[in-house]
């Protein structure tokens, strides 16, 4: 069986902005959305670069480049969609994924079980493969200031 693994990683900058907060396709309310070209779901992106690498398909600037203007404010739930899309025509298909969401706040626990509900509907696993952990900084750095919110990422992938 051909298995690969890749890691995904995203940063977005909190602020004021008058967005809404999109962290695995759901709203969280909280006073600060993210500064993004797209909707800014930081945990979307560093899924989408954890499937790119593991199956060694680039990255998402390079799918998905923050300066053009067809992706000004999209959904990063179609982003992930014609990620899979892509995935799908290599021969591969997603075998588990496991991210940690790094924040001070807002806090993400009792969000995780609808996150991963959306996950699984969006990428067409069982909620069982799909792992989220929430994280904070205990006040260090921008994330640790509330200035930033980081994702780690994790996919395993297998040839089909």
């Amino acid at each position: 069986m051909d298995l690969r693994i890749g890691q995904g990683y995203d940063i977005h900058k909190l602020e004021k902005n008058g967005k809404r907060l999109i962290i695995g396709n759901c709203h969280i309310p909280f006073e600060k959305g993210l500064k993004a070209h797209s909707d800014g779901d930081v945990l979307i992106h560093a899924i989408i670069d954890a499937i790119l690498g593991a199956a060694n398909l680039g990255d998402i600037g390079t799918l998905f480049p923050d300066n053009d203007p067809k992706y000004k404010d999209i959904d990063s739930g179609a982003l992930l969609k014609e990620t899979l899309g892509i995935l799908r025509d290599n021969s591969f298909e997603i075998v588990n994924l496991d991210s940690t969401i790094i924040c001070e706040r807002p806090k993400m626990k009792e969000y995780i079980p609808e996150i991963k509900e959306k996950l699984s509907s969006l990428i067409g696993i069982e909620v069982e493969k799909i792992s989220i952990k929430a994280k904070t900084k205990e006040k260090l750095d921008s994330v640790g200031r509330e200035k930033a919110i980081e994702v780690f990422s994790v996919c395993l992938i297998k040839k089909i």
